[in-house]
């Protein structure tokens, strides 16, 4: 079998796209939601997969009324004629702004010619940059990590270092957080990569909403975040790691049904002067090892709350 017909191959060539994805059933359910559609769209895949279009709307086209539930939406007409549809209309983001963008529908056949479904693809018309709060948003597509949509290592990385040299020269204070989800490699096994992905985005865009928009949250490993916030002192960084300790330990998943989610540790240093990027997050990881919870709560955390 060549590479290209293994089906996680045609998979990840399809979460790679920056334009959203949507599949959707002969009854309009949702059954796939590309990472180009959490992008744009702010909803999550564990938030639409499964939902009815009609009774749930997630995008507004631009027929008056229309939200997926109009025989003039593109996927109705590409559904009914048995022929690919577009439009241009306006997304509803999660976070209440809107967005125009270009909607193109394509039926989808079985093997004997019926449509069981049809594939819908949008694209924005004017770039998410320009719409308040939303800080990876701000960056482009190639800074952010793929899997959790904020900003990747190597960015954050060299925002840190850049932060840290002008430190002595203005005379500025920054610290870092290092948020650390416990138990993910189990989790993973357990419940599949895509639960994996969805709980770390989740968790992700608590981070950016909790904070000021001059703080850059990035994604440091597989467990780990790394945010930085400046003209923050260790009494300011202590009582920011209470309050985003508290709001992470409340977010989770819905996932077959069940409620899910993991312990989440966090750690939080401010920058001395003549600190490189090393010795400040050799502080800050002896800080987490301090700051771990008890490994009992691991294996609780999968039964969901």
């Amino acid at each position: 079998m060549g590479p290209f017909d293994d089906p996680e191959v045609c998979r990840s060539i399809l979460e790679s796209l920056p334009t959203g994805l949507c599949v959707v059933d002969a009854q309009k359910r949702i059954r796939f939601w590309s990472r180009g559609a959490e992008r744009i769209t702010g909803h999550l895949r564990h938030e639409a997969i499964g939902h009815c279009c009609v009774a749930e709307p997630l995008l507004h086209c631009d027929q008056p009324g229309c939200e997926f539930c109009s025989e003039e939406c593109s996927l109705a007409q590409a559904m009914k004629t048995s022929r690919g549809a577009e439009a241009t209309g306006v997304l509803h983001h999660r976070n209440g702004y809107e967005i125009p963008v270009r909607i193109r529908a394509e039926p989808i056949h079985n093997e004997r010619g019926s449509v069981i479904g049809a594939v819908e693809t949008f694209e924005e018309l004017q770039p998410a940059a320009s719409h308040e709060g939303s800080r990876a948003n701000a960056l482009p597509l190639d800074c952010l990590d793929h899997q959790t949509g904020v900003a990747s290592r190597a960015v954050v990385q060299s925002h840190l270092r850049a932060t840290l040299a002008s430190l002595a020269e203005n005379n500025l204070s920054v610290g870092i957080l290092l948020p650390q989800v416990q138990g993910l490699p189990h989790f993973r096994a357990a419940l599949g990569p895509e639960a994996a992905s969805s709980l770390m985005r989740v968790l992700a865009r608590t981070l950016e909403k909790a904070l000021w928009t001059s703080a850059l949250v990035g994604q440091w490993s597989d467990e780990q975040f790394l945010v930085v916030v400046n003209e923050c002192d260790q009494q300011q960084i202590n009582a920011l790691r209470e309050r985003l300790r508290h709001l992470l330990a409340g977010e989770g998943i819905e996932w077959w049904g069940e409620r899910r989610f993991l312990p989440v540790s966090i750690a939080g240093v401010t920058a001395h002067s003549g600190d490189t990027v090393a010795s400040l997050l050799q502080r800050a990881h002896a800080a987490l090892e301090t700051a771990l919870a008890p490994s009992q709560r691991e294996a609780g955390s999968l039964s969901g709350s």
